[in-house]
């Protein structure tokens, strides 16, 4: 039962700041804020996280192509690390919380006048990898979007309007998903649409997927995983797809297509 949570938010990250501000503004929060990077592991306190049930993690997020993006997604990294967390190692998510998140993050912004945004989930991807399930929320992709009020106000009021309306749904169906790019267009139409709640996603471009990534994504859902979701046409060659398969089959894990699930 997901009941205490913390959102955690950096002083050297401009849209996190910005998003700390609107939340001390519009309620009151238990607030965890550092002065370095929050994606860095030792950069944040065990003991002060190991008190709380949920993470939520405020923070900018970088896009090369400058789009403009308000995201969610889960901390860990499939293969290399990249900007803190360890190698082939992913953190503990909730689907439940974060198909909530993303409902209440699409519902503000639909509400509000950031119609140049757009909201997605992203993959699986960087630290800090901590004990306690976790989430970022994120504002991109460039420092004029970090700095825009407007955006880390939709953000803040979606984290608030989240945690005063949560509530567990049992009869959800657990996934996680495979294939696609980064920014998840088949899932995140699943998320928003469909009875599934997604936790960890596994993109395309760390390829080769392996029976370790899969098993690691599984593992780290809190929530029992019914089935893992494939983005066919994501995957890669048939190839890639036929192994995936394969790994499947031989761990007895339920799989779909995303043509497979009814919105």
């Amino acid at each position: 039962m997901l009941d205490k949570f913390l959102i955690v938010g950096s002083k050297s990250d401009l849209a996190s700041r910005n998003i700390i501000t609107n939340l001390i503004d519009i309620g009151q929060f238990n607030l965890y804020i550092i002065d370095e990077d929050m994606l860095r592991t030792e950069n944040l306190d065990p003991e002060k996280i190991k008190q709380f049930d949920f993470i939520i993690f405020v923070s900018k997020h970088k896009s090369e192509k400058h789009e403009k993006t308000l995201s969610i997604h889960a901390p860990g990294n499939f293969k290399e690390v990249w900007g803190g967390g360890k190698e082939k190692m992913l953190g503990p998510a909730s689907a439940l919380f974060e198909k909530h998140l993303f409902e209440m993050l699409v519902k503000e912004k639909e509400n509000s006048d950031l119609s140049r945004y757009s909201v997605t989930m992203e993959a699986t991807h960087h630290g800090p990898l901590i004990e306690r399930p976790s989430v970022f929320i994120e504002v991109g992709g460039t420092e004029e979007e970090w700095k825009d009020k407007g955006a880390s106000f939709v953000v803040a009021k979606a984290i608030r309007n989240a945690l005063n309306t949560w509530k567990e749904n049992p009869y959800r169906e657990i996934a996680v998903g495979i294939g696609g790019p980064h920014y998840c267009p088949g899932f995140n139409k699943i998320q928003l649409t469909s009875n599934i709640a997604l936790s960890h996603i596994i993109p395309k471009y760390v390829a080769p997927i392996t029976e370790e990534m899969i098993l690691e994504s599984i593992n780290k859902t809190i929530e029992e995983v019914d089935f893992v979701i494939l983005d066919w046409k994501g995957i890669g060659k048939v190839e890639e797809r036929d192994e995936i398969i394969k790994i499947l089959d031989k761990n007895y894990i339920q799989w779909k297509r995303i043509s497979d699930i009814k919105n």
